[in-house]
């Protein structure tokens, strides 16, 4: 992904590769990645200038039937070949374009982060914003769910499940990993590293620039695998490229991978956390003299992340199943603070590098069922807006915020606890993504409507199978 390439070179390739097909792609509005294919012939050079239409209507969140038409553009910088089709298949990603106006379609979510970097350049603060996700997620062996008018349940399975000690495996070899205790074991107990290591070499080979990865803390299979940080519209690409490589390589092997940020209960959910800093031309913005070798530009960027937290997480945190993760009294950060080192608050300065270029603002409450293109966007427009208005994030908190007393604790602000409370907070703060035109009304309200509609009152009309353990003798 991303060599420069223009549209001759696209062509070219496809000639070298003896490419057979090209798939177009692009993000819908929740989250997820959509497609279409054509044979590679038909790929022009004027194919990047006229686009390709479609049919908008079904897309979730998108256009009426009766304004459907709909242009898809490919970025011929975002070309990879598909490491998985059989015969050899050319990915690009695309933006959304209206057909009449050719104006970026205000839903497309790539087009929402491209307009937030846009932003950034009118703002004279700096040029280019640098994110770096770390995501985590689950591989399971075996997954079963259904939802009827009279029933409902699921059921994961893993291997390395600690549930499964006592299973008979004819012969069941033990190594299954404890409760919380998932976090860096070798092999055999981590039973994975040949899987992670198959999905980074295709993660490289697509040109993801892979840093690391490890098991994580939870039992059954939870891992992370990080991205080296880059700018922001790139990273959101990468990252949906690496959900691709990481769903399929685990299909490829007979398993299940998921980003659901909560799918097992008693046990670690799945966060991603989120690197950001800003640059002027090689000067890294954050770097100063303040606490923790800050600026005062990165502490009023903080500022902003803390304000607007209980809105953002609306964004960065979009499902119903995010709040089971985003629990007080657990390990999830959910108190909004900010501290070096201190990963119990929702900031965090890493401290691993003394290097002005390492100095940056980690967010701790994403998770990676998120919308990359909107929820970076979302981050960094709140970010602008503490710095445009000098935010003062308040004193930092360098104790554990678990360990703290009662009294103390209750005066640390808090995340929204459900996705509902995070809408109502949307509703009410949502002034500073609307600036440049990044985030426009349209696309607040579509998304308000559509989470409440499809998610908050589909969920809160149905029984809940632990209802049953509760109330069923009443």
């Amino acid at each position: 992904m991303y060599k420069n390439f223009g549209p001759k070179d696209v062509v070219d390739l496809i000639k070298k590769q003896e490419v057979k097909f090209v798939d177009f792609r692009f993000m819908d509005f929740p989250g997820l990645q959509q497609h279409f294919t054509i044979p590679a012939g038909l790929v022009q050079e004027d194919t990047f200038e006229d686009g390709l239409g479609f049919d908008g209507s079904s897309i979730r969140g998108w256009q009426a039937i009766n304004e459907s038409d709909m242009l898809v553009m490919p970025d011929p910088k975002t070309a990879t070949i598909d490491p998985f089709s059989e015969m050899k298949t050319l990915i690009m990603y695309c933006n959304i374009l209206d057909p009449i106006t050719k104006e970026r379609y205000s839903r497309c979510p790539r087009c929402i982060a491209q307009k937030a970097e846009n932003y950034l350049l009118t703002t004279g603060i700096g040029d280019r914003a640098l994110f770096g996700p770390e995501a985590e997620f689950f591989v399971f062996d075996d997954v079963r769910y259904d939802q009827t008018s009279h029933s409902g349940y699921y059921h994961l399975d893993s291997s390395e499940g600690i549930w499964n000690s006592g299973r008979d495996e004819k012969p069941n070899l033990g190594y299954k990993l404890r409760y919380k205790e998932g976090y860096f074991p070798v092999p055999p107990s981590d039973s994975l590293q040949d899987l992670r290591n198959e999905m980074v070499a295709t993660m490289l080979a697509c040109g993801l620039n892979v840093e690391c990865h490890h098991h994580e803390v939870a039992t059954a299979g939870q891992c992370e695998i990080d991205l080296r940080f880059d700018s922001m519209t790139l990273m959101a690409d990468m990252l949906t490229m690496y959900k691709y490589v990481i769903k399929n390589t685990a299909k490829k092997n007979g398993k299940s991978a998921t980003f659901m940020p909560k799918p097992l209960f008693g046990d670690n959910g799945s966060g991603m956390h989120v690197h950001q800093s800003i640059w002027k031309g090689n000067k890294p913005l954050f770097a100063g003299d303040k606490y923790a070798g800050l600026s005062q530009e990165a502490l009023w960027y903080i500022g902003g992340l803390l304000k607007h937290a209980p809105s953002l997480v609306a964004l960065t945190n979009p499902t119903m199943n995010s709040y089971k993760r985003l629990v007080p009294g657990f390990e999830a950060p959910v108190n909004l603070a900010y501290s070096s080192r201190n990963r119990s608050a929702c900031c965090r300065i890493p401290m691993y590098s003394a290097s002005p270029k390492a100095k940056r603002v980690e967010f701790r409450v994403p998770d990676p069922s998120c919308n990359p293109y909107m929820a970076f966007s979302a981050l960094l427009m709140a970010g602008l807006d503490g710095i445009q208005n000098k935010i003062d994030p308040g004193v930092p908190l360098d104790k554990d915020l678990y360990d703290l007393p009662a009294e103390e604790k209750a005066k640390v602000p808090q995340v929204p606890g459900s996705l509902d409370q995070a809408l109502k907070n949307l509703e009410k703060d949502h002034a500073f993504l609307l600036k440049g035109d990044v985030f426009t009304a349209d696309v607040i309200e579509t998304w308000i409507e559509y989470k409440y509609k499809n998610e908050v009152q589909a969920i809160n009309i149905r029984p809940h199978p632990y209802e049953f353990f509760l109330y069923y003798d009443i």
